[in-house]
C-alpha cells in the first residue's frame, strides 16, 4: 500500500521533466518534482508521493484529505500517551 499525501503548489520552475516547485501540506513546505503534472497552477493541489506530484486533486477534497490525516495523527498520540 502506498499513501499519496495533498498539498498545495506554492511555486513552480523549470520547464519539462524537470519541472519543480515548492507544496505546502498543512503547514510543512517541501520540494516536489512537477514532471508527472506538467500543466500544474500556483493555487492547484496535487496528490504528492516519495516526492513525485502524481495527479492533481481539487481543493475540496484535498482539505477532507488532510483533516482525516490530522484527525489520524491525533487519535495515534492520545494512544500513546494513554488518554482515552
Amino acid at each position: 500500500m502506498c499513501l499519496g499525501i495533498p498539498g498545495q503548489v506554492l511555486e513552480v520552475r523549470g520547464e519539462g521533466s524537470l519541472l519543480t516547485g515548492r507544496v505546502d501540506f498543512g503547514g510543512a513546505v517541501r520540494e516536489v518534482c512537477l514532471a508527472y503534472v506538467p500543466d500544474v497552477q500556483v493555487g492547484e493541489y496535487v496528490i504528492v508521493h516519495v516526492g513525485f506530484a502524481i495527479s492533481k486533486v481539487d481543493e475540496v477534497e484535498a482539505h477532507q484529505t488532510l483533516q482525516v490525516l490530522r484527525e489520524m495523527g491525533d487519535l495515534v498520540a492520545r494512544e500513546l500517551d494513554g488518554t482515552p
